[in-house]
């Protein structure tokens, strides 16, 4: 029987292997999950992936499934219960950051274009296909994305918490040459 080939960091953990599996590198389209993961992503900072994924439920009741119109709503009441939330990582910077995160969504959205626009403006509206034989932390897209979302005010947004999220969303398939999600997922371009 043969075995199923995957990306080597997705082979420990069955979490793991199931987010591999169904969401890892899968173009997202939706404004609303580009958003939710690149927050999720910067609340990883520091921490491992893991930890964001068996917490991740929990997050999204705690922010409001991360309905960004509700939680750039969010004050100080709102910020207290988030800090004393022992299922979220209770960081004042990141909760902060993912508040005002939810306020340049709903301003762009506002503006026109939009955040999903925003997000895939950068391939053209592209997957590009990595070499499949390593994963850098980041790379010079990563980092001229990185620049404009922190000129544009967000935070926890830096090359390689961003180049994380783009594989992440499926903007880069990155899945290693001999794992079965590589040609599924697709890409036209290599990053």
């Amino acid at each position: 029987m043969a075995t199923t080939r995957r990306c080597a960091w997705a082979d420990g953990d069955p979490l793991m292997r199931a987010y591999h599996d169904e969401e890892w590198g899968v173009p997202q389209r939706d404004p609303r999950m580009l958003w939710e993961t690149l927050m999720l992503e910067g609340f990883q900072a520091g921490l491992a992936w893991i930890i964001i994924l068996r917490k991740r439920e929990a997050f999204r009741k705690a922010f409001a499934k991360f309905d960004p119109a509700k939680v750039a709503r969010f004050g100080r009441a709102d910020v207290a219960r988030l800090m004393a939330d022992p299922g979220i990582v209770r960081s004042r910077a990141k909760i902060d950051a993912t508040i005002l995160g939810a306020r340049l969504y709903c301003e762009m959205e506002e503006r026109g274009g939009g955040f999903a626009e925003f997000c895939w403006s950068f391939t053209g509206g592209a997957v590009l296909r990595g070499d499949g034989r390593s994963l850098p932390a980041s790379t010079p897209l990563s980092e001229m994305i990185s620049k404009e979302m922190k000129r544009r005010g967000l935070k926890f947004v830096g090359p390689t918490i961003v180049y994380a999220w783009m594989q992440a969303v499926g903007i880069v398939n990155d899945h290693a040459v001999a794992c079965f999600r590589r040609s599924k997922v697709g890409g036209a371009r290599f990053a």
